[in-house]
């Protein structure tokens, strides 16, 4: 039985280059689930880990119907209240915003063949099983993103506002403007990677 690896069926999406790049990316779909406050709190650590366990009972479920996939790499979608930061740019906003202000949409991208009501399936399988509430906020999410800027970030997350002004140059340069929410892809897990060897995917939608 073959075993389907999104990175390496869809490339464009999770390859970039270590300077700004325009791609265009079509529609795809995920398991999602929603937060608000510090990335290095406890809250966001167990938003991951509540993901998870959805992500292999799908995984799990499909192997046995001869469908086997591999989780993909952790996303996130980052925003804040733009009309109280009205000020804050892309570069600047992981410096002026605290923290505790920030809201986020954790992503795992799944196959085109996982339906909605799989993913309400699997859902209620964890919650019965693990008896974690916090599961059955966990959902199926589209988005298509179609043009966006991005670049690969390589080093701890403190020194991405050096990659998010390179973005915000060229951005400016080719007169493009924001059309969508702040994108990353984790192409390494941050748990157990040294901060300078971290290598993360920053993408902002233009039109």
């Amino acid at each position: 039985m073959e075993k389907i690896d999104l990175t390496k069926e869809f490339k464009t999406y999770y390859s970039a280059k270590s300077e700004p790049e325009i791609v265009h990316l079509t529609k795809a779909q995920y398991l999602s689930i929603q937060g608000k406050g510090d990335p290095s709190d406890k809250g966001f650590a167990q938003k991951i880990q509540t993901l998870y366990p959805v992500a292999y009972a799908l995984k799990f479920a499909f192997k046995a119907r001869d469908k086997d996939f591999v989780v993909a790499k952790l996303e996130g979608l980052w925003w804040y209240d733009e009309s109280r930061y009205r000020h804050a740019t892309i570069h600047n906003a992981p410096q002026t915003i605290p923290r505790s202000e920030w809201e986020y949409r954790l992503l795992i991208r799944i196959p085109d063949f996982v339906t909605r009501k799989d993913v309400e399936s699997a859902v209620n399988e964890c919650y019965t099983a693990k008896g974690i509430v916090d599961i059955k906020d966990v959902t199926f999410f589209e988005l298509e993103e179609g043009k966006v800027v991005q670049m690969l970030h390589t080093g701890p997350f403190d020194s991405e506002p050096e990659s998010l002004a390179k973005l915000m140059e060229f951005m400016t340069a080719r007169n493009l403007e924001r059309n969508g929410l702040h994108h990353e892809i984790y192409l390494s897990d941050f748990r157990k990677t040294p901060p300078d060897k971290l290598k993360t995917i920053l993408r902002e939608p233009v039109k």
